[in-house]
């Protein structure tokens, strides 16, 4: 998927695919779709080369293609690609890693 891309986001930017929202309540309720809420949940498709920082350098993302993360609700800028929708955030968007 990430080598389909052909956009490459720069410095501290991640491209994110969200993941699928969840279609029933903990309790087995259906959620209607248009109920749901958009998920917080998706998975890296693409990472900038880091940070750049003050003294020059260059500090390296925590994240790495392929995690899967949680982030805000209202965070990145939603981007259409080949028809498929993904989100562009800073990498301090990314509020965690979920651990498999």
């Amino acid at each position: 998927m990430a080598d389909k891309l052909k956009i490459r986001p720069l410095h501290d930017r991640v491209i994110i695919q969200r993941l699928d929202a969840e279609t029933r309540s903990p309790g087995g309720i259906v959620i209607p779709d248009s109920a749901a809420e958009k998920p917080i949940r998706g998975k890296v498709v693409a990472v900038g080369k880091g940070k750049i920082l003050e003294n020059g350098n260059v500090r390296a993302l925590d994240i790495k293609v392929g995690d899967h993360i949680l982030f805000g609700k209202y965070s990145g800028t939603e981007v259409k690609v080949d028809g498929e929708e993904y989100l562009v955030m800073r990498e301090e968007d990314v509020m965690a890693v979920i651990e498999k």
